[in-house]
């Protein structure tokens, strides 16, 4: 029965998108690393972003209520919504002032904030996204991060241009994907 242990390692992580990961220590890290192109200090710098992005975007803006903040080799992807140009704004400048942040790549919309419906379809895309990964042979599904807000699939990773077009043909033919929008670093 090790389909049911693969599953929740597919559909865990969706459900929390935008929360820190669990598996941020111990094995669950180590076995995350090993296929990461980043190095090990890369990986927990990040970790350290997105906990520090989390945080003061809690404490610093009260009219926030959902913003998920992803940071993969110190470029940082901010999505959700907020009530307001100046609040997006603010947001940005709260990130570009965090330690060893080198972009900030802001995808915050002015709208109401989004609905559980819909952000259960977005953890369910993601999810199926990762899961027509795994069944691909053209790359390492563990080397690009997916991130869905509102229907739009955002990856990012250390790849090379042959495993940035398929993870992007790969995502943009997945059911309930609206676009697909490639934040990679590039090896080659």
């Amino acid at each position: 029965m090790r389909v049911v242990p693969l599953l929740w390692l597919v559909l865990v992580p969706g459900a929390l998108q935008g929360c820190v990961p669990v598996v941020a220590a111990g094995v669950g890290a180590g076995v995350m690393m090993a296929q990461d192109r980043r190095t090990s200090e890369a990986y927990f710098d990040d970790q350290k972003i997105e906990t520090t992005a989390t945080g003061l975007i809690d404490r610093q803006i009260n009219s926030v209520r959902h913003v998920n903040v992803t940071s993969f080799n110190y470029h940082v992807l901010v999505s959700g919504e907020v009530p307001d140009e100046a609040t997006k704004a603010e947001i940005e400048k709260i990130l570009s002032g965090i330690e060893k942040v080198r972009s900030v790549n802001n995808e915050l919309v002015v709208s109401p904030t989004s609905s559980l419906a819909s952000r259960s379809s977005d953890g369910l895309i993601t999810s199926n996204v990762k899961l027509r990964f795994m069944n691909n042979k053209n790359f390492n599904s563990d080397r690009v991060k997916v991130v869905t807000e509102n229907g739009t699939v955002y990856l990012l990773g250390l790849v090379n241009h042959a495993e940035a077009d398929a993870a992007a043909e790969i995502a943009s033919t997945t059911r309930g994907v609206k676009s697909v929008v490639k934040m990679f670093e590039y090896t080659d």
